[in-house]
């Protein structure tokens, strides 16, 4: 442990880093709880504007499929459907806050295994710095969207069958391929860096496996 620094003569503080101050706390994953709180709400995020876009396409689409909803005797509506992609947008944008910040809680707490690269040539710490600031870019074009997609709800297409736009849907399509080339990067954090991930940890520290895990 590193040495106390002398304050004003008669105070001590540590020297030792924040993690060192946290280890006695942290398990064998490098956090505080079992599990890691962020990929769960990833999933969660990508579930709920997968769905809302998903939706809303239905709904632009109905009038050519509302003759095979009819055939199947399925009780829907365009508006339904509208309803379902405004409803999961919000939802999302108000997760995506959640899903960020346990991500940048999480990344602090990170201690990835050293002299690994990963597949596409990037050291850790590029990673995090990828990661991170790639989830702030995708938190804020989900909040624009979901702005944009209420001023088409209530103000520009209030009184329309179709209540979003062909751009609207042709920009949530490219945020698709946006999230799931975002999400290599999380990917590679954990199972290319050992991020969070007890096995990793514990091989890299010489532990033997059955014995560290139940």
């Amino acid at each position: 442990m590193a040495a106390p620094l002398l304050v004003a003569g008669t105070q001590f503080i540590s020297s030792s880093s924040p993690i060192e101050q946290l280890a006695a706390d942290l398990g064998p994953n490098g956090l505080p709880y079992a599990l890691p709180i962020h990929p769960n709400l990833v999933h969660f995020t990508i579930g709920l504007f997968v769905i809302a876009i998903a939706f809303d396409i239905a709904g632009a689409l109905y009038p050519v499929e509302k003759r095979v909803f009819r055939f199947l005797a399925l009780p829907v509506t365009r508006g339904g459907f509208h309803d379902v992609g405004w409803y999961n947008l919000l939802a999302c944008s108000i997760v995506t806050f959640f899903t960020v910040a346990a991500g940048f809680f999480e990344m602090l707490l990170a201690v990835p295994l050293p002299g690994v690269t990963s597949t596409i040539g990037l050291q850790s710490m590029e990673t995090m710095l990828w990661h991170g600031v790639g989830g702030v870019v995708i938190l804020l074009v989900i909040v624009a969207m979901t702005v944009w997609r209420g001023y088409q709800r209530f103000v520009w297409r209030r009184d329309m069958g179709r209540q979003v736009q062909w751009l609207y849907l042709l920009v949530g399509l490219g945020l698709f391929l946006v999230i799931g080339l975002h999400g290599t990067l999380g990917a590679e954090l954990a199972g290319e860096f050992g991020v969070h991930v007890s096995a990793d940890q514990l091989l890299a520290a010489g532990a033997d496996l059955s014995e560290a895990l139940p």
